[in-house]
Order: structure tokens, then C-alpha cells, then sequence
């Protein structure tokens, strides 16, 4: 297996950058859009795209995916170009929220002036929220997901809401850690959960049919445990999988399958 070379930083005109960009620009996606589609964030696209930081490979084959590209190409110049990403340079968040060319900076209004209107806002936005919702209102609008099918899909579930309604459908153990198939039915999405008993790296992920998604975690990552979602009518046909230290688990229901045939214990 041929090794990449040493990581280091990009540059926008390095070929990989410009195949990464002219791939961002086929999906017709922001990179907000981006960052809720992969398990990565708006601020590290920012810096894959304009040759700050070298991305990791799963990153690149998730933006393939999403354009409707053969990853193979870009993967190939990822091994030529570079290898695992390297740490975001001092100046990188500074700079990691702006695109385009600087703003002009506006004139601060007097302190007072500032404090007078943050206490017209809160009680502007406290009076609206009381008079319209009420508790029980705003309790259901925080409830209420993101997106929902095909629009959830690639997006993780806790970034999009849909891992406040879920159940397990199906589980299965491991020396060391458990793989449970999740399904949201106020989102239409199912997806891939790994439970591990001490940080080791991970590969989550999800199945049905030929159609799979996963992410990669290392073992310094303490919050990765979930697979992007997939867009499903029910979690019947979904396979959820996961590799840790070379050891692969997977558990799902088959067509004839519900939810009722599932462990007991696995539905908390």
C-alpha cells in the first residue's frame, strides 16, 4: 500500500485545493451546508478549500460524494499531494470565518447607547416568545429537527436535532464497545452509534442496500460516536456497523423485521 508523503500545509493553488474547490462549487452547496452534511465544520472547509490545512481523506471522499463524483482521482491526488491533516496554523481561526476580502470596520456606538439597546432586545424577545408559545410552544420549536429525509442525509444527528426522538432498533456487543442501529421517525433518517468503553480510533457506519456513509474518528475524539444519517421510511433493511481496532461489528433488521423484535434492553 503506497504511504502518502509527511503532512504540511497547502496553498490555493496546489491541485488538490483546486479540485477540492471546483468540487465544492459542482454541489452547488455553502459551506455551512457543508459542515451539516459531513462531520466536519464550517471553519475547517474554510481551510481545506483555501489550501490552509490538508483535509483528511474521509473529508475528501465526503465532498466526492456529494458532488456525484468518482472519489478515486481526488483520493489520488490527496496520496500524491499529502497525508493525515496537519494542526490549523496560529493565524487559521482569524481567518477561518471570512472568504472574501475584509470589512471595513463601523464606528462602536457609546457604551450606554449598547447596554440600552441589549436590554430592549431581551425584553422585545422575551415578550414575544410569552405571548406567542408559552412553555409548552418553546419547548416543542427546541424539539423540532432541522431538516428532515433526504435533506437530513450526510448531516450527523446531533448537529440536526434528529437524535432527540430516536430509538434503537437493533444492537449488537464487541470486546470493548456496542454498535446500536438508530431511528429517527420525526426525521425519516436512521444511522450508525458506537458506545466505546475506553478511546480507541473508529470507522462508524451505515448501510442499506448499496448505499453507505461513515465517519472516521481517532482515539483522541471523545464526542465521534455516530455515522452520518441515511434518509429511510422505517429502519427495516439498515445496517449499522462499526470498526474498532481491527475488529468489525455490524447489527440491523432484515425486511420482515420491526422494532418489536429488537432486545428490550437496546430500546433505552
Amino acid at each position: 500500500m503506497r504511504q502518502p508523503p509527511p503532512p504540511g500545509p497547502t496553498s490555493p493553488d496546489e491541485p488538490l485545493a483546486v479540485r477540492l474547490r471546483a468540487l465544492k462549487d459542482r454541489t452547488g452547496l455553502s459551506l455551512a451546508a457543508l459542515a451539516a452534511r459531513t462531520p466536519y465544520s464550517k471553519s475547517a472547509w474554510h481551510r481545506y478549500l483555501a489550501g490552509v490545512q490538508r483535509p483528511p481523506r474521509s473529508a475528501v471522499e465526503a465532498l466526492a460524494r456529494l458532488a456525484d463524483a468518482d472519489p478515486g482521482p481526488v483520493v489520488a491526488l490527496w496520496e500524491t499531494g499529502g497525508g493525515p491533516p496537519s494542526p490549523p496554523s496560529p493565524a487559521a481561526p482569524a481567518a477561518a470565518g471570512r472568504l472574501g476580502p475584509p470589512r471595513p470596520r463601523l464606528p462602536r456606538p457609546p457604551l450606554p447607547a449598547l447596554a440600552l439597546l441589549a436590554v430592549a432586545v431581551a425584553t422585545a424577545t422575551a415578550f414575544a416568545v410569552s405571548g406567542r408559545q408559552g412553555p409548552q410552544g418553546a419547548q416543542n420549536a427546541m424539539a423540532s429537527p432541522r431538516c428532515h429525509a433526504a435533506s437530513c442525509r450526510g448531516a450527523l444527528p446531533d448537529t440536526s436535532a434528529c437524535a432527540r426522538d430516536a430509538r434503537t432498533e437493533s444492537a449488537v456487543s464487541d470486546t470493548g464497545y456496542d454498535v446500536r442501529l438508530r431511528y429517527s421517525p420525526a426525521c425519516g433518517t436512521a444511522w450508525s452509534e458506537v458506545r466505546v468503553r475506553s478511546p480507541r480510533p473508529r470507522e462508524v457506519s451505515v448501510r442499506v442496500g448499496q448505499d453507505v456513509l461513515s465517519a472516521t474518528y481517532s482515539g483522541a475524539d471523545s464526542a465521534g460516536y455516530t455515522s452520518p444519517m441515511l434518509a429511510v421510511p422505517s429502519a427495516r433493511g439498515v445496517e449499522a456497523c462499526a470498526e474498532v481496532d481491527g475488529r468489525r461489528a455490524c447489527t440491523g433488521l432484515g425486511a420482515d423485521e420491526s422494532a418489536e423484535g429488537a432486545d428490550p434492553a437496546a430500546q433505552r
